[in-house]
């Protein structure tokens, strides 16, 4: 097989890659909540959009398109992953003062889910903070915001 591939690529950098190793512990870290916080009928996505449309919409409406930029998801994987909340009633999403603008707001099912999935959520953190520190915990979240910021 490695004859196939060429004489210069080295299959291991791949496992060692920045984004194969980021991909990997998403996929585990995201099971992991997800067990946890099945007795709430929410994913750890589905908690993520829904608590950041919660939080946003403390300071003004938010829009599909804001709402985007402020979770560092593309437009398209938003819509897909708010449509499974506006099915399930947790959120819908109105017109805006422009009829070309699609404000995303979290419905009272929805503030209910976000209450009930809070403390599940809560428990899900603080086993990994347990695991890894605090401190290690803060440098994690720092070197993954130089990694976003290097390769934006």
């Amino acid at each position: 097989m490695g004859d196939r591939l060429g004489p210069d690529m080295d299959i291991a950098a791949v496992r060692r890659s920045i984004g194969g190793n980021i991909r990997r512990s998403d996929r585990i870290v995201t099971q992991f909540y997800d067990q946890v916080m099945a007795p709430s009928g929410l994913s750890g996505p589905q908690f993520g959009v829904l608590s950041s449309i919660a939080a946003a919409a403390q300071e003004a409406p938010v829009t599909i398109n804001g709402l985007a930029k402020l979770m560092d998801m593309d437009r398209t994987t938003l819509t897909r992953n708010l449509s499974v909340l506006v099915k399930r009633r947790l959120a819908r999403t109105e017109e805006g003062e422009d009829r070309r603008m699609r404000l995303v707001v979290v419905t009272p099912e929805g503030e209910q889910a976000l209450c009930w999935a809070w403390p599940l959520w809560q428990e899900a953190e603080a086993r990994i903070v347990a695991v890894l520190g605090t401190d290690r915990r803060d440098a994690l979240l720092a070197e993954l915001a130089a990694v976003r910021d290097a390769v934006r």
